[in-house]
């Protein structure tokens, strides 16, 4: 059973590695694993812009990450 210590630890990992992978063009596919494994239904949608924002704003954008998007419509 999950405390809520727990909960703020897994909410706080999550939001970590939400901004690091908005400030990355080609984050790890680790990080973003772990954010898939880990995100409420709220973060997968913040994730889910993020991607975007990542795909939109490259001139060569990565197959994978928009594979990654596509999986979680």
């Amino acid at each position: 059973m999950a405390t809520d210590r727990q909960v703020d630890i897994r909410a706080d990992v999550v939001q970590m590695l939400l901004e690091i992978v908005a400030n990355e063009q080609y984050p790890s596919t680790t990080m973003l694993r772990m954010i898939e494994q880990l995100a409420t239904p709220e973060e997968r949608a913040v994730y889910a812009r993020i991607l975007m924002d990542n795909i939109t704003s490259s001139t060569y954008p990565s197959i994978p990450m928009m594979r990654r998007l596509v999986a979680l419509g």
